[in-house]
């Protein structure tokens, strides 16, 4: 795959040059046909003097329809004007014949889980020209089908296109930064059970401290290095302040008249997948050997498996639909931005425009144009290997079978001979049955929609507004304990929600770092463009929304 190229063939039968002058020749017709709009026999010709109408509307409708229209063109205007991005990959889909370092899980796979090469060229083929003829010629492995690669050519008619927001590659599969993510995922499967309140004085936390700390890819994310208070958290200072899960995560939810206590159906202790390699290669071929067991009461999220339980089956922007609740109705604050029109009125409140209905609703936008963005890089860019599928590749090369160019920095860490002890394989021990989705790991999807639909509450509420009463979970998960330390903002806060939501997929096994926190700045991208249109439709005198990124900088738009 060229680096500055995508998988989609730019050259094949598309027809969207002539389908966009036929839309723009068709949008002027309508324009111009305003005047010849006929007037109606028999419609009232004098008003009642007595009456002062509100609007005119014979007079005003075509005026609106006008301006209604020159909103889309200019919208559509700034959005064409977007520099064309180059969508750089990490290069492993070239480098390896036998494709170890791309995602080909659901494919027939050899004994060693490689793929088969003609299964895979199909599968480029279909990426490639997008016909959907290609995708049903596709050989699968087993029951599970692909996770909607089509997803990745749907346009966008508010915001930017999916194609024209860009990120960095993925580290390789031979760097010393791929081992230090994959370090970090064996980690996360090693301590699931462990209370993320108990992580500063129990030995295993402190033995995956010292083995990140190892590797200049955390040093650089984490000045000072890896320590056991901001061991696996997110990389923004709200994610370094308090306890490790959000408040929007532990507080009771508003939902119209009931009150929604944040329990959850939690996997049972201990029981982890994929631990014989049998059950591995049968996964990686697209099939689900195991099932999930929930423990016999439902429990708060204070540990790695209840968290990777919650982002199991949450729906796409659960997490964010909640939040807008809690924070808009549930703080017992006035939790809006300061500069939104209504903040400081006298006689009007916010409603349809910047109150709860119009951010609900941008909220479930955010969330969908985040997928398609996250779909793209995926499918067309990327193909990022999961780490269920490296952990194959580890253990196979460990064990003598295979060679593989993997980094030799894999024998400097005791992750994997502590894994081999707990479980006799140096597979990566999953917490879900199915493993991975079937869809590659670049970037998140889970992490692009929390990076959208948190920058939207960032834009809609007073990031500063500190939250009253935090609370923390119980190290066993049936109840909230107080928490008394340092303030949590609304910024903060928000900003560590996202950071659960895309890492909790990491603790889970089913992601790695960077899927998830530059998924999280995919996501931010794709909201500020979503916020630049929606401005455009206010008829209140405003200045624009203003926020602080994940990067802590200001954001105006």
């Amino acid at each position: 795959m060229n680096n500055n190229k995508t998988k989609f063939d730019q050259n094949a039968p598309d027809c969207q040059s002539s389908e966009r002058r036929s839309f723009l020749g068709k949008s002027v017709m309508a324009a111009g046909a305003v005047a010849a709009v006929p007037v109606i026999a028999g419609a009232p010709q004098a008003a009642d003097a007595a009456v002062i109408k509100k609007i005119d509307m014979g007079s005003r409708a075509a005026n609106r329809r006008s301006r209604a229209f020159d909103l889309r063109y200019d919208a559509a205007v700034a959005q064409a004007n977007i520099p064309l991005p180059a969508h750089p990959d990490n290069r492993d889909e070239a480098n390896y014949s036998k494709k170890i370092g791309s995602f080909t899980k659901a494919l027939p796979h050899n004994e060693y889980g490689e793929v088969d090469i003609k299964a895979f060229r199909q599968l480029i083929r279909a990426l490639r020209f997008g016909k959907n003829d290609y995708y049903e010629a596709i050989p699968m492995g087993g029951a599970r089908k692909l996770a909607n690669p089509q997803a990745a050519y749907m346009y966008s008619l508010e915001g930017a296109d999916c194609h024209a927001l860009a990120m960095p590659p993925a580290p390789a599969f031979s760097s010393e930064d791929e081992i230090a993510e994959i370090v970090e995922v064996y980690w996360h499967a090693l301590l699931r059970d462990v209370p993320f309140s108990d992580y500063a004085t129990h030995p295993l936390a402190a033995a995956a401290v010292a083995d990140l700390n190892r590797f200049a890819f955390f040093q650089n994310r984490f000045p000072g290095g890896v320590t056991t208070e901001n061991l696996f958290r997110g990389e923004t200072q709200g994610d370094l302040v308090g306890p490790y899960i959000s408040q929007l995560l532990l507080k009771d939810v508003p939902f119209g008249a009931k009150a929604v206590t944040q329990t959850y159906d939690i996997d049972i202790a201990g029981l982890d997948f994929m631990g014989s390699y049998e059950e591995w290669l049968d996964v990686q071929r697209g099939n689900v050997p195991g099932a999930s067991v929930f423990d016999s009461s439902q429990r708060f999220i204070g540990d790695g498996r209840a968290l990777g339980s919650y982002v199991h089956t949450d729906f796409s922007y659960q997490a964010y639909l909640c939040a807008a609740q809690i924070i808009a109705g549930g703080l017992g604050i006035n939790p809006w931005a300061p500069n939104l029109p209504y903040v400081g009125s006298a006689t009007q409140g916010a409603f349809v425009s910047f109150g709860g209905p119009d951010l609900l609703s941008l909220i479930a936008k955010a969330a969908h144009e985040g997928l398609k963005a996250a779909w793209f890089q995926k499918w067309q860019v990327h193909l990022r290997l999961r780490p269920e599928t490296f952990g194959g590749r580890l253990h196979n090369h460990l064990t003598g079978a295979r060679n593989y160019p993997i980094d030799a920095s894999i024998y400097d860490v005791n992750v994997f001979e502590e894994t081999r002890a707990r479980t006799g394989t140096y597979l990566l021990p999953m917490a879900y049955p199915e493993g991975s989705p079937t869809h590659p790991a670049y970037p998140a999807g889970h992490a692009v929609i929390a990076g959208a639909c948190t920058t939207v509450m960032k834009a809609f509420f007073n990031n500063d507004a500190v939250i009253p009463d935090p609370v923390m979970a119980a190290n066993n998960g049936l109840n909230l304990q107080s928490y008394t330390g340092d303030d949590l903002t609304i910024g903060g806060e928000l900003n560590k929600l996202a950071a659960n939501i895309a890492l909790g997929r990491d603790i889970a096994g089913v992601h790695w770092r960077t899927d998830g926190v530059d998924g999280l700045k995919l996501g931010e991208q794709v909201a500020i463009r979503i916020l630049a249109d929606i401005k455009r439709v206010y008829i209140e005198s405003f200045d624009g929304f203003t926020f602080r990124g994940f990067d802590d900088t200001t954001i105006n738009v």
